[in-house]
């Protein structure tokens, strides 16, 4: 089963809602020809969504949409979040869960990730769950087992069905922003690693079919060899995805 390469861009706090249209609208004719070979994503700021979002409606534009966050209830009390179904109705497809700075500033834990995993599923939207270890994980060659740990701890009662739907982001968190890589060689261990860990706990279908994202200072120029390992799948690309051309030379580069 040949998997669909995905390249997601992940704005963080960047963007206003104009300029999130104007960015979705340079970044379209860069890559109108690779469509049917690579899935492109963007993920704006909840402010810029909307704008976003009609963009791509008006524009008949081939693009996913995703959130960089969700809380887990439909609705209620919870001042300052935002539900699945808030992101339903702005016809978000894809929603990033875990990202280890939701983790480190914001107190996002194993079990708020797995209680966002089921959220998403449950509107009918895919998880893009973030993993990765800190410098002083790898440093004592625990990446894997802690990696494998979160995995493990995110999918946590998700159907067999989901899991085969599931994007796993494979992010270093001591490569976020840094300018560091791992070795393509080595990202690709830990991605098989996550593979095997879906295999273990719902089956090899569903291990071939999850996609498997390798996320951490991706730019045009490194982009073509990590992707030319057979366990990533794409990118979730962060500073790279702000820029229209880069952006596009890296989808170009999943290709």
């Amino acid at each position: 089963m040949a998997r669909w390469p995905m390249v997601a861009g992940n704005w963080k706090m960047h963007k206003t809602a104009g300029e999130g249209a104007i960015l979705t609208q340079n970044i379209d004719p860069l890559v109108s020809t690779i469509w049917e070979d690579v899935e492109i994503v963007v993920c704006p700021p909840f402010t810029a969504l909307k704008s976003v979002s009609t963009v791509i409606e008006l524009d008949k534009l081939k693009m996913g949409l995703g959130a960089q966050d969700v809380y887990w209830e439909d609705e209620g009390p919870f001042t300052g979040a935002i539900s699945p179904r808030m992101l339903v109705d702005l016809r978000c497809d894809y929603v990033i869960v875990g990202h280890s700075e939701r983790r480190e500033f914001f107190g996002e834990t194993d079990e708020t990730v797995n209680k966002k995993v089921h959220a998403v599923f449950g509107a009918g939207m895919v998880p893009i769950v973030c993993v990765g270890e800190t410098l002083a994980t790898r440093e004592a060659g625990e990446t894997e087992p802690f990696v494998r740990g979160q995995v493990r701890a995110a999918v946590d009662g998700v159907s067999v069905e989901d899991a085969g739907r599931l994007v796993i982001a494979y992010e270093p968190i001591w490569a976020i922003g840094t300018g560091r890589t791992p070795t393509p060689e080595s990202a690709n261990d830990v991605a098989r690693s996550i593979r095997a860990t879906i295999g273990a706990v719902f089956g090899q279908p569903a291990a071939v079919a999850v996609r498997v994202l390798y996320g951490g200072s991706v730019k045009p120029e490194n982009a073509t060899m990590f992707f030319g390992e057979p366990d990533i799948d794409g990118a979730l690309v962060g500073g790279a995805s702000l820029d229209a051309d880069s952006f596009a030379r890296i989808s170009e580069a999943a290709r």
